[in-house]
């Protein structure tokens, strides 16, 4: 394994920032599903996906998760659904699903969600985080498994992500537990095996040896957040 120790903690960090990337070619969708989160650039990239007609309906799902739980009064998805109007976002294109706490939840709840609403969906657009990619390409073959999903993002850089909210420390904490989360879930049945390159790895390694593991799963309570 590729030694990481004299390397900066932002190069390391990177590492995982590009493995956790993976975006998909935007295509016309029966749906965008906006997973929510603490950022609201999240929503302000699923009003524009919506104003461009790639899909006729958009979807906000999350109740409250680790970044936002005791910060905001609102649900993820209704504050997520506030900020897309106000960037011109159709009220009446807009469903709402508050109640789930994980990614699995995020597709599963949707999906009944829209079929529910007479919207069934056998092609989704779904918008995350850059560094939540991954996670969501792993999850939807288990969790939405009948659905074409398309993975899709705020285009910023890696020095772009981190907010005044959401610091480039927290950041790093973030990408590491999920790193974990995409070794352990597996076994559990929330993911399907994701490819770990030898430099993840080390980098990962590197960067929990050097304090980053406050997202890290606890060994007893097993979490999809």
């Amino acid at each position: 394994m590729k030694e990481t120790h004299h390397r900066p903690t932002s190069e390391l960090a990177r590492v995982l920032w590009d493995y956790h990337r993976v975006d998909g070619k935007l295509a016309p969708a029966d749906a965008i599903v906006g997973l929510g989160s603490y950022d609201l650039r999240v929503a302000h990239w699923c009003a524009d996906l919506l104003k461009r007609k790639l899909a006729p309906v958009l979807v906000f799902t999350g109740s409250h998760g680790n970044w936002t739980r005791g910060r905001w009064s609102k649900s993820e998805a209704e504050v997520f659904a506030d900020e897309a109007i106000a960037q011109g976002a159709s009220r009446e294109q807009i469903l709402l699903e508050p109640k789930a706490t994980n990614i699995g939840e995020n597709l599963r709840f949707t999906k009944a969600l829209l079929a529910e609403r007479g919207h069934p969906a056998s092609r989704v657009i779904i918008v995350t985080k850059p560094q939540t990619l991954r996670r969501v390409v792993a999850s939807a073959p288990i969790f939405w498994p009948d659905a074409t999903v398309i993975t899709s993002c705020p285009d910023h850089a890696f020095e772009e992500q981190p907010t005044a909210e959401h610091s480039l420390d927290d950041l790093i904490h973030e990408m590491v537990g999920d790193v974990q989360r995409m070794l352990e879930y597996p076994r559990l049945g929330y993911q399907v095996a994701q490819e770990t390159p030898p430099a993840v790895l080390a980098a990962y390694e590197d960067l929990k040896a050097r304090g980053f593991t406050r997202h890290l799963l606890t060994a007893s309570v097993p979490s999809t957040t």
